[in-house]
């Protein structure tokens, strides 16, 4: 492969565009600098990311919204960075909220140096963007990132001459095996301003723009963080927020809007589109004699198996072997029965929670105080003990398998193959993220469905969450209940199927909004890289502990209050006359209860019903059914109220809790009139 991208006529290219008049940037302020990571979804920013800062960063909320930003620091001899992975954008004309969060970091903020990494064997789609960032006036260095898998495909690359037509520095690195980094830090730590030469005079946009543009830019009057250029083309773009920042900052803006309004009437269709075509024209040019195909390539083994996995007829067989060895196997009985067993029994129950109950009752006088520290619903001994013993295995294994799956860039061939069932009741192919994390656990799958692009998407995903997907923990329980009676296995899941796809179908009717389009950038399947996967994996335990552990804390403090309050009793007085309708006897009250503070707790409750004999095998299923659709466990309740508020949380319960009442009456109803014995 033709890179041309660490030779002496490289380096030498560069040395003339870094020095001049300007310092480097890093040299020439005090203090920390920002660096900003942008680029489309799946092209190895994330991986970049962690090359340069390691594995300790933070992910906070961008001010105002619920999209994570990703927060390190590298230091270069001396001068620190502070670096910032944004969510992946496709234009600086946002379609979803990362994109918004991520034109809103790079237009308000003005970092020092922003890096736009790129595909290499896409770079047809990905420079517009690239271009639109020259014209903001943004400090750029341009990533060629996935120069190996161009490779593979038969494209050759001439790097010095990309940067030659550009007039700003190209890197090109192989993230996922650490080549390029050293010389990205190096252009990092001697970046300099510097007038790219591809906006010279503007050419590659027809005569009529460019006068629109010229004549906006007169009419502005305010400094802006961005040139006004950027300005100009975005009102002539129609953007809505931008143009209501300008509508209230700028004297002139009638006159602005005029010229807005009398550009348009130049062209048959929207103003957008015509920008987004005239400079994709532009790229087209630039990649005259920078991209070369050679003919005759043989195909990889990957790319057999590429395609197998986007096809239906073996992307769905290849997709439940996935599910089977990664979820069930490696998640179910691994996680959480191996695992789970040896740190809740071994540890815990063994040698933790005796000698914290010794402690405390040594301690605490008045065994009030001591039930909410110890004892069966302490704080320590319940809620840090079904944090760390039973959901950590599972989630840990699962985010271990997750990240398998999502650094070998098979997620977005998931989510391709679910998108035609997921457009049936609402969604699309991106909710399979928050959908297939809701197997592991439901409260992170919760916190999750912020990446999805629309209130009524996250909303839609919320109810089918809490209704009809079960966490592993659960599973795995109900799994054990029903696998002596495969029958009763099969019916549990298809009435639990029929349920989310029933529900889902029916809420996407009645909520308002309109059902969003799904484009996908597809990458070619790669082997993992190890240290990627732990890195992953290490990052979003870091965020179990933070995001997740307080809400168990919250759980034990709840139940400690109901007991004290007799609060249990009433609603075990409550429910059971519902229990009695679905043909189950009064102990199943328990079950139901104590499957909201731990969903399996409630199934562990119709375990020992049934080992006494108290259940048939009827109302076995009945009952699993039943609880797998009750509300979720109060950990995912919490965060149900914390990402769409209490109200919405509280409806949401409000339904399920006579809806999942209701399946099980007519279930047992059914299986009564068919005279069918489990």
């Amino acid at each position: 492969m033709s890179c041309h991208n660490s030779g002496p006529a490289q380096r030498k290219h560069r040395h003339r565009h870094r020095h001049g008049q300007h310092e480097p940037v890093a040299q020439a302020r005090g203090g920390h600098r920002q660096l900003v990571l942008v680029g489309n979804p799946n092209v190895g920013k994330s991986v970049i990311f962690n090359a340069l800062t390691g594995a300790y960063v933070t992910v906070s909320n961008y001010p105002g919204t619920t999209v994570e930003v990703s927060h390190g620091h590298l230091n270069l001899d001396g001068m620190v960075f502070d670096v910032v992975d944004t969510p992946g954008m496709y234009s600086l004309i946002p379609i979803t909220e990362e994109e918004r969060v991520t034109r809103s970091l790079l237009l308000e903020s003005r970092p020092d140096v922003v890096l736009h990494v790129v595909d290499a064997k896409n770079l047809d789609r990905m420079l517009p963007l690239t271009i639109q960032l020259i014209e903001a006036g943004l400090p750029l260095i341009l990533v060629v990132n996935m120069l190996d898998e161009a490779e593979g495909m038969g494209l050759e690359l001439d790097l010095v001459k990309l940067e030659e037509k550009l007039g700003i520095p190209v890197v090109g690195t192989i993230s996922t095996q650490n080549q390029g980094i050293a010389e990205l830090k190096e252009t990092i730590k001697n970046y300099r301003p510097q007038n790219p030469m591809l906006l010279a005079d503007y050419t590659y946009y027809d005569r009529q723009i460019q006068t629109a543009v010229s004549d906006i830019k007169s009419l502005l009057t305010k400094k802006y963080t961005v040139s006004k250029e950027t300005i100009a083309l975005l009102l002539l773009a129609e953007d809505e927020e931008i143009t209501e920042k300008i509508a209230q900052s700028e004297p002139y803006f009638a006159d602005i809007a005029e010229i807005v309004a009398k550009c348009r009437e130049n062209y048959g269709q929207p103003l957008n589109f015509i920008l987004t075509m005239q400079r994709q024209a532009a790229v087209n040019r630039q990649l005259e004699g920078v991209v070369t195909e050679r003919i005759g390539e043989h195909r990889h083994w990957l790319d057999w198996l590429n395609l197998a996995t986007i096809n239906p007829w073996t992307g769905i067989p290849l997709l439940l072997l996935v599910i089977y060895f990664g979820l069930y196997k490696f998640v179910g009985v691994f996680g959480a029965g191996t695992l789970v067993d040896f740190i809740e029994v071994s540890v815990f129950e063994n040698f933790i929670n005796p000698w914290v109950n010794n402690v405390v009752e040594a301690i605490i006088p008045w065994p009030v105080l001591q039930d909410l520290f110890a004892h069966e619903y302490g704080i320590i001994t319940l809620g840090v003990r079904y944090a760390i013993a039973i959901v950590l295995p599972i989630v840990g294994t699962f985010f271990l398998a997750f990240s398998i799956i999502e650094d070998s860039g098979y997620l977005p061939r998931i989510a391709l193959l679910m998108d035609r069932v997921f457009k049936k009741i609402g969604l699309n192919g991106r909710a399979v993220i928050p959908m297939t994390l809701g197997f592991g656990c439901g409260t992170m799958a919760t916190m999750v469905t912020r990446t999805l692009e629309t209130k009524r998407e996250r909303l839609l995903a919320t109810i089918l969450l809490a209704l009809a997907i079960p966490c592993s923990a659960q599973l795995g329980v109900i799994l054990a209940l029903l696998s002596g009676s495969p029958m009763a296995l099969a019916v549990w899941a298809l009435v639990v199927a029929g349920v989310l796809l029933l529900v889902g179908y029916l809420a996407s009717k009645v909520l308002p909004g309109e059902q969003v389009g799904f484009s996908l950038e597809v990458p070619p399947l790669r082997l993992p890289k190890l240290s990627n996967v732990l890195t992953k994996t290490y990052t979003r335990i870091q965020w179990y502990f933070l995001e997740v552990l307080p809400l168990f804390i919250v759980a034990s403090v709840i139940i400690w209050i109901a007991k004290l309050t007799n609060l249990f009793d009433l609603i075990i007085q409550a429910i059971t006359p519902m229990v009695n309708a679905l043909g189950l006897p009064n102990e199943a009250a328990f079950a139901f209860l104590f499957g909201f503070f731990r969903r399996d707790y409630g199934a562990a409750g119709l375990y020992d019903l049934q080992q006494s004999g108290a259940l048939t095998g009827n109302q076995l299923l009945v009952a699993a059914v039943t609880l797998t659709l009750f509300v979720p466990c109060i950990a995912q309740f919490a965060m149900m109220w914390k990402e769409r508020g209490w109200k919405t949380a509280l409806a949401i319960a409000g339904f399920i809790i006579p809806f999942a009442f209701g399946v099980g009456f007519v279930l047992n109803t059914i299986l009564n009139a068919l005279g069918v014995v489990m």
